[in-house]
């Protein structure tokens, strides 16, 4: 079962145990939260549309975390006129984990209490994660290392005095 719902501004196709990083929420890590702008949901191949949004139907979540984005850089420039603007911009976040998408007096199954184990790789460039169970550390493959050659003793080059 999937939902399309509105959250922050921003629509996101949900289901059960999905991670989903969204604008900013007021909550606290760890909270509870319902989300009631749902505007699609489908169950199973029954598919209800709302106008605008389907009666009854909520998707619940919880707050993993707080975070920023990465950062975006904003650049402006005007040709040959000496105009140059330069600005950065990282986007406040929310990473939630959907705990369900729930109809008329549904309530939410605990199953999902325990999170998932998350694996970074190092080396990697992935987004950051806060408030994980555990966090495993994986090493890359390493390339194999070339030993160099032993340098060679250089000659001493000596000039004769001429008498």
């Amino acid at each position: 079962m999937y939902a399309i719902v509105e959250i922050a501004g921003q629509q996101f196709k949900v289901e059960r145990g999905n991670k989903v990083y969204v604008h900013r929420l007021e909550a606290n890590e760890g909270d509870k939260v319902e989300f009631t702008q749902v505007l699609l949901t489908d169950d199973a191949g029954k598919i209800s549309v709302g106008n605008p949004t389907v009666d009854g139907a909520r998707v619940a979540a919880t707050v993993i975390g707080h975070l920023k984005g990465d950062k975006v850089i904003v650049f402006k420039k005007k040709r040959r006129k000496g105009y140059q603007k330069w600005n950065n911009h990282r986007q406040s976040l929310t990473q939630i984990l959907i705990q369900g998408v729930l109809g008329k007096g549904e309530t939410v199954k605990d199953e999902l209490a325990h999170q998932p184990r998350l694996v970074r790789v190092q080396g990697l460039k992935s987004r950051p994660v806060a408030a994980v169970a555990e966090v495993v550390e994986a090493p890359v493959a390493e390339a194999p290392v070339k030993k160099a050659a032993p340098k060679k003793a250089a000659k001493k080059v000596t000039k004769k005095k001429e008498d």
